[in-house]
């Protein structure tokens, strides 16, 4: 088990813990480190160290936090998620589609375009500092129908009172709340928790409903306003009995307006996943004329987090000598990015590539004399370029012209 746990938390990758320790001297003493780590675990004397707190850039500018164990315990708790997995996966609703096998976020979003060509109304739901808030104490009752086995409940409490240790070096101790965001086990027991708190609740209570989540992420459909505004009033009652809230300004409802549904309300967009649910032109298959839907495409803030780490990866001012050497340095994150928002209106990203030739023309003014003085030649070149070697790009591969 230890063994298995190890080569996929080895395949994920990430960074070291508070012991420092990376991923390349966790592999040259791995023998020392896994044996030290199963007897431990085998023998009940296992107890995690602290979790190491780092912040990444949110959406909306904010910092999130997240809790980076150390690779041994990553290891150890991939032992338990592996061990309690497929008996969660017996209970779990099949709206929920985040961090389970077999299901993905692409499932989630075409539930929800489904869900809105048959309903009206949509409740956008945001749970305010979710994995910050998880009761201990609630979190354990639900663990406790599903965990007979004393061994790995007794871990997975350790691991939801471990301390964190801050950038500046103090270490925090847990109050009865919270799972860091980070951790091997911590996607497992958020869903655990919202099964209960959420899917199941709304399963039993409003069969009518449809919804999707993805980890705290949920998108729930309504037929008419009047049934949004209740079952929005009941999930906000629900949260508060479960010791969370939703949030004041992200939680909203939204009229999916269409061809059909052509009454005036404020809100007909809402953000799910990285793309945009919006009134969008589309083509009708049977009379080839268009009609208004109400479809996804890549997001305003997926592409300007695009922009941003086509200005990370310094495309101008990097030492290639040639376009093809760019070009393979280029190409898995332009695959990334088809594959992920090219699944939904693919012509969408066509805006996205705009923006790279733009930065791929700046590159060749700074790197051929012949191109400095005129934008204009430097256009021309890429454009035969792109003629020539229609393949040397992954999107000029799909058919862009950009």
């Amino acid at each position: 088990m230890v063994w298995v746990a190890y080569k996929k938390v080895r395949s994920n990758g990430g960074s070291a813990g508070v012991d420092a320790v990376s991923m390349e001297e966790f592999d040259s003493k791995r023998s020392k480190y896994l044996y030290k780590l199963w007897n431990r675990l085998a023998s009940g004397s296992y107890y995690p160290p602290a979790v190491k707190e780092v912040e990444i850039p949110k959406k909306d500018g904010k910092m999130r936090k997240l809790g980076i164990p150390t690779i041994s315990d990553r290891v150890a708790q991939m032992v338990i998620k592996d061990y309690l997995e497929p008996r969660f996966e017996e209970i779990f609703s099949p709206n929920s589609y985040g961090y389970r096998p077999n299901k993905n976020a692409h499932q989630a979003v075409s539930s929800v375009r489904e869900n809105c060509r048959m309903n009206d109304w949509v409740i956008d739901l945001d749970i305010k500092g979710f994995f910050d808030n998880i009761d201990h104490e609630k979190l354990i009752l639900a663990l406790e129908k599903h965990v007979p086995e004393k061994w790995a409940m007794m871990y997975i409490k350790r691991w939801l009172n471990m301390p964190i240790q801050k950038k500046t070096g103090e270490v925090v101790a847990k109050e009865g709340k919270g799972t860091p965001q980070g951790g091997v086990i911590s996607p497992l027991l958020a869903n655990l928790f919202l099964h209960y708190l959420l899917d199941r609740w709304l399963e039993k209570t409003d069969p009518a409903i449809r919804f999707a989540r993805y980890a705290d992420d949920a998108i729930i459909h309504c037929k008419t306003k009047a049934h949004a505004e209740f079952t929005l009033q009941r999930i906000n009652e629900r949260m508060k009995q479960c010791g969370l809230e939703l949030h004041p300004e992200k939680t909203k409802l939204v009229y999916c307006r269409d061809y059909r549904r052509r009454d005036k309300h404020p809100v007909v967009k809402f953000d799910f996943l990285g793309f945009s649910f919006q009134p969008r032109p589309a083509m009708s298959k049977k009379t080839g004329r268009l009609f208004l839907g109400h479809d996804c495409a890549i997001s305003i803030s997926s592409r300007k987090r695009i922009s941003d780490k086509l200005e990370e990866l310094e495309i101008i001012n990097s030492s290639f000598k040639s376009i093809v050497g760019l070009a393979q340095y280029l190409n898995p994150y332009i695959r990334g990015w088809v594959n992920y928002y090219g699944k939904f209106r693919i012509n969408e990203l066509s805006k996205v590539f705009r923006l790279l030739k733009h930065r791929l023309v700046r590159w060749a003014r700074q790197r051929y004399k012949r191109y400095k003085t005129s934008i204009n030649k430097a256009f021309e070149w890429i454009n035969r370029v792109r003629v020539q070697y229609p393949n040397l790009f992954y999107h000029w591969l799909l058919g862009f012209s950009h």
